[in-house]
C-alpha cells in the first residue's frame, strides 16, 4: 500500500502506510476489570420499516433497519473534539494549527473515547457535545499510539451532571453483511454529527502507521466516514459502539476502517487504570513467512513468522534468536502468521518467560527467554 492511500480521518495531515516488517507487541493486554458503561436507550431499538413491494424471490428481505431511531439514542453521546497545536513552518517558525474529530462519551463521569491521533501533541483540547455544551477543561487520562485510541475525561463533570452516555457492546458477535451505523463530526461541518449507514464489509483487516505500529482486527465498513470522523463510534442497530472509525482508503469508494470494541476494551481499561498501556516485547521485528520474502532472503520457505531484525541487548539477543530464523511455535502453540503471534504475547506480562521453537538452517530449535517491558515510545 501506498503512503497516500491509507490514511486516519481524524487530522489532514497525518497518514498511514503500510510496511512488511514490525516491531513485535501485543494490540492489547488479558484483564479482568472493565470501565463501568451505562445503557444508552433500552436494548429494543430496532424496528423494521417495510419497504415498498418488489418483484423478488419468496424468502428474500423486504424490509430496511430504522436508523432514525438508533441514531436519536446513540447520537447525543457523539461529541466534536477540537485541538489547537504548535507546529513549525518551511521556515521553522512555530504556528499555530487547528485539528478536529470525534469521540463518544462511554461513562457518566465524563469519559470520552476517542482516536490518539485526534488528540496527539495537542495543546488545547476543546469537547462539544450536539446539544451545543462547550468544555474546554478536557484532561488526557491516557492515550496509546500503538492502538491509536485515547480516554479524555471532561473536568468538572459530577454526579449532577447529566451527561448522553453511549453503551459499549461487542464485536465478537459482528457479521460481514451486517448494518452498522457511523457517527462523527465529517468535515467539522456545523449542525452536529453526521450519521450515515452501510454494512460491515469484512472483519479481521489490518493496516499499519507510520511509527511501524499496527493496528488490527479492524472492522471494514462502507459506511461512508470522512476527515473529522475519527474517534466517533461505529454502532450496530442495537445502538452498541461495536468500533471506534480510525481509517479510511483512498484508492477507492467505501473503505473505511473501525477498531472493533473488543481490541479496544484493554487498552481502555489500561488507560483508565493507569494512564498507559504495559506491554511486553520480544524485541524482534518481525513478519508473516511468504514465498516473496524467502526468496527475498534467499531462505527455505516455511510455515511461521520470520525474524528480520533483532533489538541489540533484548530478550531475543539474549537467547540467541538471529534475523532470518524462522519462528514456528510459542510455548507449544503453533504460529504460521504475525497475528497469531501477537495474539500469544498479547497474553504474557513483562518478566513472562515464553519457550520459543524456531527453524534455523531448515532444522527445529528451541530456547526460553523472558519478555521485557515495551518502551512507551516504540
Amino acid at each position: 500500500m501506498r503512503s497516500d492511500t491509507i490514511r486516519p480521518t481524524g487530522k489532514f495531515f497525518l497518514a498511514l502506510t503500510t510496511f512488511a516488517l514490525v516491531t513485535l507487541v501485543a494490540s492489547g493486554c488479558a484483564l479482568t476489570s472493565r470501565p463501568q458503561t451505562q445503557p444508552a436507550q433500552p436494548a429494543s431499538l430496532v424496528t423494521q420499516v417495510t419497504s415498498p413491494p418488489a418483484q423478488s424471490n419468496p424468502g428474500m428481505a423486504t424490509s430496511l433497519p430504522d436508523i432514525q431511531m438508533v441514531t436519536t439514542a446513540v447520537r447525543p453521546a457523539v461529541v466534536s473534539v477540537t485541538t489547537q497545536e504548535m507546529s513549525l513552518d518551511s521556515f521553522l517558525r512555530p504556528v499555530q494549527e487547528s485539528g478536529s474529530g470525534s469521540g463518544v462519551i462511554f461513562d457518566k463521569q465524563g469519559l470520552i473515547l476517542t482516536n490518539n491521533h485526534v488528540v496527539a501533541n495537542a495543546r488545547n483540547i476543546r469537547v462539544t457535545l450536539p446539544d451545543g455544551r462547550n468544555f474546554d477543561k478536557v484532561t488526557v487520562v491516557g492515550r496509546d499510539a500503538r492502538t491509536d485510541l485515547a480516554v479524555l475525561k471532561l473536568d468538572g463533570v459530577n454526579a449532577r451532571t447529566e451527561l448522553p452516555v453511549a453503551t459499549l457492546g461487542s464485536s465478537q458477535s459482528v457479521h460481514i453483511g451486517e448494518w452498522v451505523i457511523a457517527i462523527g463530526n465529517a468535515l467539522g461541518l456545523e449542525g452536529g454529527p453526521t450519521v450515515t449507514a452501510g454494512v460491515v464489509g469484512a472483519l479481521g483487516r489490518s493496516i499499519q502507521e507510520p511509527n511501524g505500529s499496527i493496528l488490527d482486527n479492524l472492522i471494514q465498513t462502507d459506511a461512508a466516514i470522512n476527515p473529522g470522523n475519527s474517534g466517533g463510534p461505529l454502532i450496530n442497530l442495537r445502538g452498541e459502539v461495536i468500533g471506534i472509525n480510525t481509517a479510511i482508503d483512498t484508492r477507492g469508494q467505501g473503505i473505511g476502517f473501525a477498531i472493533s470494541i473488543e481490541s479496544a476494551q484493554p487498552i481502555i481499561t489500561q488507560l483508565v487504570q493507569s494512564g498507559r498501556v504495559i506491554r511486553p516485547a520480544l524485541g524482534v521485528r518481525v513478519a508473516t513467512m511468504t514465498p516473496n520474502i524467502a526468496g527475498q532472503l534467499r531462505i527455505p520457505m516455511a510455515p511461521g513468522v520470520v525474524i528480520a531484525n533483532v533489538q541489540t541487548g533484548g530478550p531475543a539477543a539474549k537467547a540467541g534468536l538471529k534475523a532470518t530464523d524462522i519462528v514456528t511455535k510459542l510455548d507449544n502453540t503453533k504460529v504460521t502468521t504475525l497475528q497469531e503471534l501477537m495474539t500469544v504475547i498479547g497474553k504474557k506480562r513483562p518478566g513472562d518467560q515464553v519457550d520459543v521453537t524456531y527453524l534455523r538452517n531448515q532444522q527445529e530449535q528451541k530456547v526460553t527467554l523472558t519478555l521485557d517491558e515495551l518502551p512507551s515510545d516504540q
